[in-house]
């Protein structure tokens, strides 16, 4: 792991670390890619990490009086999917970071985070891509803008240098003429990776269209262009049959591979498949958009916790203080480790589990101030100045949660190796939303893996929790 791990307050001092030990650090934000890369042993050479998460003031969406949208460091998928601007201005993004994950990965991972793993799959280049999107790439010397399209050289490889911090993802919002939209299509609903991504916008001028953009992701090294579908669609109107044509047009421009998740020739079928549906999307205004206007994010927005001074955690250096369940702790010696170990192995808090260190059951989920995150996917320092709630912390005067009580009762504790997590999530999407939809409850529970049950009677616990 690594060995040294420095909680920062501003850009300028992230910066000084990164050019100071270069190939060597690495920018914390999400962790998400991170943390797995560190658990299979992908990132040997690093053992400094630079937490930004503590820096006021970059987790801002805001729209600039040239009407250019700016997305902050800290911007994460679900501050873009819950975006009343995202979803009114740039659509297809929104979109694609709803498809991201699980409401407990989307409230950890950043879009700029997103970009930089430079994974073809990653579902939010694509729609960028489509909007024209440009970064502000700092180092301590300079400052560069880079057009996302440059930004890339193969899978996984950037322009990005080692000391190199990216601080503004930039792209005109759209006009009132223009209508954009993004599908993805992946072998679940939930936690999986694309097999096929669309994105594509249309600028009208009555119901012609005057410019046409379609990118593509997973099919090829780099997101791309269906260029010779972006000119077929010029000057004609969007209709059955046009859109059955672009469809075959764009087919033609994909590249992909064959793996175990799908064959070339079925992800290169799937191309026409959803460019048809994107397309369709955009005729139909987006009437049949699956994103929903106020989605759950379990998170009750509670202000992040922002530290006074840098800390630096590593062998006899700052010891790590925190708040868990409302009580105060200190640890010597556990930065380098995931929160989930610090919480286990440290503050003898057994309740929350490991199922997977991937972020992919749930089961280890747990409150970082105010959120619902995987404890695993989280570094060990990130709780220093922090707010944590576990399992153990839920009870009221020593009285179970509702939700704990109607678990019980429906039946819906079975192993119960999956039954912490999925309180957690429950408890705070009836935080968030006191009366929630069963759609909006199977949305909350779909970062939560069960092996034993249909999910039916976790459902059905937490609609009657829901009642009382």
């Amino acid at each position: 792991m690594w060995n040294k791990y420095y909680n920062v307050t501003s850009i300028e001092k992230a910066l000084e670390i990164l050019n100071q030990y270069q190939d060597r650090s690495k920018i914390v934000a999400g962790a998400t890619d991170l943390m797995i890369e560190f658990e299979k042993g992908i990132r040997k050479n690093i053992d400094i990490l630079v937490d930004v998460t503590r820096i006021p003031g970059i987790n801002q969406i805001t729209l600039d009086e040239d009407q250019i949208i700016h997305l902050g460091p800290l911007v994460t998928h679900n501050d873009c999917a819950s975006s009343k601007l995202i979803q009114e201005r740039a659509l297809p993004l929104a979109q694609a970071a709803w498809e991201v994950g699980s409401p407990q990965i989307r409230n950890r991972g950043t879009i700029i985070g997103n970009l930089i793993t430079a994974s073809p799959a990653n579902d939010t280049i694509t729609p960028l891509m489509a909007l024209n999107a440009k970064l502000v790439i700092k180092s301590l010397d300079s400052q560069r803008v880079v057009s996302l399209s440059d930004f890339y050289l193969g899978v996984r490889k950037t322009i990005l240098a080692s000391n190199e911090m990216v601080t503004d993802i930039f792209f005109p919002a759209l006009k009132s003429s223009e209508t954009g939209s993004f599908i993805k299509f992946a072998l679940r609903r939930a936690q999986a990776i694309s097999l096929v991504n669309v994105a594509a916008i249309c600028e009208f001028e009555g119901k012609i269209i005057k410019k046409a953009t379609i990118t593509l992701g997973a099919v090829a090294p780099t997101i791309i262009h269906a260029k010779e579908a972006e000119i077929f669609l010029i000057d004609r109107e969007l209709n059955e049959d046009v859109i059955n044509e672009a469809s075959i047009i764009t087919q033609k421009a994909a590249r992909p591979i064959s793996d175990i998740r799908g064959s070339s020739s079925y992800r290169k079928t799937m191309v026409k498949v959803i460019t048809k549906r994107v397309l369709s999307s955009i005729l139909k205004s987006n009437s049949n958009c699956t994103l929903p206007s106020d989605p759950v994010l379990l998170d009750n927005h509670i202000p992040q916790t922002n530290l006074d001074d840098e800390s630096v955690h590593g062998e006899n250096l700052e010891k790590i203080s925190t708040n868990i369940n409302g009580k105060y702790f200190e640890f010597e010696n556990c930065f380098d480790k995931t929160l989930l170990d610090l919480l286990r192995d440290d503050a003898k808090l057994i309740g929350s589990k490991e199922g997977c260190a991937e972020g992919e059951c749930g089961a280890c989920t747990v409150f970082l101030d105010g959120k619902a995150v995987m404890a695993c996917m989280v570094p060990s320092a990130r709780a220093h100045g922090a707010s944590i709630i576990t399992i153990e912390g839920i009870k009221n005067d020593g009285i179970i949660h509702v939700v704990q009580d109607l678990f019980i009762k429906e039946g819906a504790v079975q192993c119960g190796y999956c039954t912490p997590g999925f309180i957690m999530s429950a408890v705070k999407l009836l935080e968030e939303k006191p009366t929630p939809s069963q759609l909006e409850i199977r949305h909350a529970i779909s970062g939560n893996l069960c092996r034993c049950t249909g999910y039916y009677k976790i459902i059905s616990a937490i609609e009657k929790a829901s009642k009382i």
